[in-house]
């Protein structure tokens, strides 16, 4: 299994987010869950779907499953809008409807604030209680019995800007999608065509390289990573310079390379 050979723990997968429920995105689920099954799995895995992956899971438990192990829940997408499907301590994660053949949504993945640190001058300077460090850390002011009052944005800063990822799979052009994905660190972007192929792209509800780039251009994405080429491209680096010439901050996705959106720190 591909997830084995780059040394990612299958069992610590909690959810999994399919765009879609074309083949090519679904099929390799039967082999992941027939395994976390043989391997002993106990823990609930979360599946995020368009509606009617519910007869998918019903035909693989049908045909497949020989040992259930786990429960795996389901949850079905639907929403004709942006909708947040998961919003827990470290993230949210909003469904983001495209425009395909098949009902098909993006995923947006943003981390929450952390927590505010206390300066630790300050801490020394006014002789903070703990009581008072909790409420600065909270974003809360201070205000001591003898009225002085201390502002959480002098003495309190936030460690790390919040980092964003999008991903975008198999969906034409539409107006809506660059404030979708406005702003985010790291876009990733189906590019099954490249500028030969444009009016197919458009038949099929797919993009090009450059209509990525362009979306990526007008979001005012941080990088963009562009993947899902069409077999025609034997050499995926041409649709990598036809998006280098709208977004030069352009990488092409391939098997078992690794983005990484480091943290923003505050500078003190």
């Amino acid at each position: 299994m591909l997830m084995k050979r780059h040394d990612i723990s299958l069992m610590r997968i909690e959810r999994i987010f399919l765009s879609h429920l074309h083949g090519d995105h679904v099929f390799g689920l039967f082999g992941l869950l027939s395994t976390l099954s043989m391997s002993g799995r106990t823990e609930p895995l979360h599946i995020y779907a368009p509606e009617g992956f519910d007869r998918i899971l019903y035909f693989y438990r049908e045909h497949f499953l020989e040992r259930d192990t786990y429960p795996v829940e389901y949850h079905m997408l639907a929403a004709a809008e942006p909708e947040t499907v998961l919003d827990d301590a470290q993230l949210t994660v909003t469904a983001l409807p495209l425009r395909h053949r098949v009902p098909a949504y993006g995923f947006l993945f943003k981390e929450k604030e952390p927590e505010l640190n206390v300066r630790k001058d300050a801490v020394r300077e006014y002789s903070l209680s703990v009581d008072e460090i909790l409420a600065l850390k909270a974003g809360q002011d201070v205000v001591r019995a003898d009225g002085t009052r201390l502002c959480v944005e002098r003495l309190a800063y936030m460690p790390y800007e919040p980092r964003s990822f999008a991903y975008v799979s198999d969906t034409a052009v539409f107006d809506a999608l660059p404030e979708m994905v406005r702003g985010v660190d790291l876009l990733y972007h189906e590019a099954t065509f490249g500028d030969d192929c444009a009016e197919k792209a458009g038949q099929m509800y797919h993009c090009t390289a450059r209509q990525a780039a362009g979306i990526a251009l007008e979001a005012g994405v941080g990088e963009l990573v562009i993947g899902h080429f069409s077999s025609r491209y034997k050499d995926p680096s041409v649709l990598l310079c036809q998006a280098r010439d709208v977004f030069p901050a352009t990488e092409l996705a391939w098997e078992g390379r690794i983005f990484e959106v480091p943290a923003k720190k505050q500078i003190l």
